[in-house]
């Protein structure tokens, strides 16, 4: 009667667990193999309260971005740890647009921090107001890596980004500033 309980309480959680929709741009089999990678990722973990869209497109040779559909490179499709973080980076745009009456005052408080910031390049972000916004969403990036992988496979990945380099520095440097910012404004994903 046990294994039955187990069995049933397995079974409800699995069908409450939100679902994501993945859909590859062109069938290739690096996208398939990404769509395989992040299906796996989200049977293995908790990703609940990092899910803010339900549908995801692979796209080998897109930039990732968040909107107006989130798209992910195929990249990725051998590292786990990589995709992951990307998946969870990009969900969190979306996370942070939900609070964006508060990310002006965000941005203006960061500009006092860091009056110049890197545009463009492997350093910044498109734009400056865009560079200050991934400040706070790489940093809630790193936060959550380091939940779902552990610090030591953090670490990894974040040395392996070949993008927001001034910005992934400057939150590992300066966590407690950028970590006050986020408190200040309720930012933390919850």
């Amino acid at each position: 009667m046990r294994r039955l309980g187990a069995w049933l309480v397995l079974g409800a959680a699995i069908a409450a667990a939100p679902t994501v929709k993945i859909t590859v741009k062109r069938g290739s089999d690096r996208e398939l193999r990404t769509k395989a990678e992040l299906e796996k990722v989200l049977r293995d973990y908790d990703l609940t309260k990092y899910l803010f869209t339900r549908d995801v497109v692979i796209e080998e040779q897109a930039i990732n971005h968040a909107f107006p559909e989130l798209t992910l490179n195929a990249r990725f499709a051998d590292s786990e740890d990589d995709l992951l973080s990307s998946f969870v980076h990009e969900e969190l745009h979306w996370h942070l647009r939900d609070r964006g009456s508060v990310m002006p005052r965000v941005v203006a408080d960061l500009r006092q921090l860091y009056p110049r910031v890197p545009v463009g390049g492997t350093e910044g972000a498109e734009t400056e107001y865009s560079t200050y916004g991934h400040l706070i969403d790489c940093y809630l990036e790193i936060l959550a890596d380091r939940q779902l992988i552990g610090p030591e496979r953090t670490a990894a990945v974040i040395a392996r980004k070949g993008h927001y380099t001034w910005i992934y520095k400057t939150d590992l440097q300066d966590e407690p500033r950028i970590a006050t910012i986020v408190a200040r404004y309720q930012l933390a994903v919850r």
